[in-house]
């Protein structure tokens, strides 16, 4: 066996432990916050695309956690940043944490794979390029993977935050 067929497998399984030791550190900020604020909510880990992801949910219902999503998701967004301050501060490293509360950004994702697969739909009937309105990056991310998947291109053009995706013929 060579070195190079022995450092993929390696390097994936530190990959995944960083990832893991991310949510975790995130899981334990975000019940402190949870404690603070006196809100009931299960903490849910896990590694998805080369990202830690961490979801508060509640049995109990979503209506108190929907404090913590706020209009348009912009307290989620608030508290993602945040969370991810926190695990820098832990590890020194940059963290591409997704948090999700409530089941906010998983509606989101599916509803903005939607608005991508039809704008791929639109340009491929028309010809034309589709521009869309002003996204995050979390949106423009999911509608560009929509896109792709639908066997077109896209592109972000614009300044933030009125940075927007426009789809392309192929």
């Amino acid at each position: 066996m060579t070195e190079g067929t022995t450092a993929a497998p390696a390097e994936a399984s530190d990959t995944l432990t960083r990832l893991e030791q991310e949510g975790e550190i995130a899981a334990d900020y975000l019940e402190g916050l949870l404690d603070i604020a006196d809100l009931d909510g299960d903490i849910d880990m896990d590694v998805e695309a080369d990202r830690a992801s961490v979801s508060i949910i509640s049995d109990t219902g979503s209506r108190d956690l929907q404090k913590l999503v706020g209009r348009e998701g912009e307290v989620l967004e608030a508290l993602q940043e945040l969370t991810r301050l926190a695990v820098h501060r832990e590890t020194g490293d940059r963290s591409r944490l997704m948090l999700d509360i409530a089941g906010h950004r998983a509606k989101k994702r599916a509803e903005l794979s939607e608005l991508g697969a039809k704008a791929a739909a639109d340009v491929k009937s028309s010809g034309e390029p589709v521009r869309l309105d002003p996204m995050t990056p979390f949106e423009r991310k999911v509608v560009h993977d929509a896109v792709k998947a639908a066997g077109l291109r896209s592109e972000s053009e614009g300044e933030e935050p009125q940075r927007f995706v426009v789809v392309l013929p192929a």
